[in-house]
């Protein structure tokens, strides 16, 4: 298929009551969004204002927030192996309702070899255990942003991926981190575009609207172009305005 834009519903239209934004996205043309966690909201509600609007779901966060006050089951943490199983279990049951066919998985604050094989060997199994047609995203974090989160550079996530070896296992690129990690995005994407299924778009410092920042979306849209990217591309920024004079990113995409 060819590139797709979608709205992150989590910033875009963030000034709307949770479920109008879908309404909104519809109407400014989107037929694809993401959700980061929809947990608060039964997952019900959140299937309705899909199916009103002719919406595709593209792609949640794992683990939901523990609203009982303990940490989630975050995928890195050692010794808490059987919190991420219990946590992704939740996940599978708004997978089940919503449909979404990526689910990034977060890794949480670790560090050092234990971290590693935990990260791994979660990742094996949720991979395993994962509904068919889901694919598991993994995504480096910039420590700017997430001091202390495991992952943190696309180089890590490379070879975290070689070992977890599962097809249903991918790449997550982020302008925004990307930039803020290492300096260029497009590099970035471009070394790393094999392992890439899913495309989020923020600028750099203050993660604002493509065109606001540092970023050389110019450069980066025609990169996605001439790797042959066919995924889904998701405006996941803070707009900072109105968020359909923002979209400008969306026609250029197309171009």
């Amino acid at each position: 298929m060819p590139m797709t834009p979608a709205a992150n519903l989590s910033l875009l239209w963030a000034e709307l009551p949770y479920l109008d934004r879908f309404d909104a996205a519809a109407e400014a043309g989107f037929s694809a969004v993401e959700v980061l966690f929809p947990y608060k909201m039964p997952a019900k509600e959140t299937q309705r204002a899909l199916l009103r609007n002719g919406l595709d779901l593209v792609l949640i966060n794992a683990p939901p927030p523990n609203y009982t006050g303990g940490a989630p089951g975050f995928a890195a943490l050692p010794g808490g192996e059987a919190r991420f199983a219990h946590d992704m279990r939740r996940v599978a049951r708004y997978v089940q309702a919503l449909r979404p066919k990526l689910v990034h998985v977060m890794a949480g604050e670790a560090e050092g070899v234990a971290a590693t094989e935990t990260f791994v060997a979660n990742l094996k199994r949720a991979a395993a255990e994962a509904p068919e047609g889901v694919t598991l995203m993994i995504e480096p974090l910039s420590p700017q942003v997430k001091p202390g989160y495991f992952l943190n550079d696309y180089a890590q996530a490379a070879d975290l991926l070689a070992a977890i070896d599962a097809p249903n296992v991918a790449l997550q690129f982020d302008s925004f981190h990307a930039q803020m990690i290492h300096g260029d995005a497009v590099a970035v994407f471009e070394e790393y575009a094999p392992l890439i299924r899913h495309v989020q778009l923020g600028d750099t410092p203050a993660r604002g609207a493509p065109g606001t920042g540092d970023v050389d979306f110019d450069s980066l849209f025609a990169a996605l172009r001439e790797r042959g990217y066919d995924g889904w591309v998701s405006g996941e920024y803070h707009p900072g305005e109105p968020t359909e004079e923002t979209l400008g990113w969306v026609a250029t995409l197309g171009e």
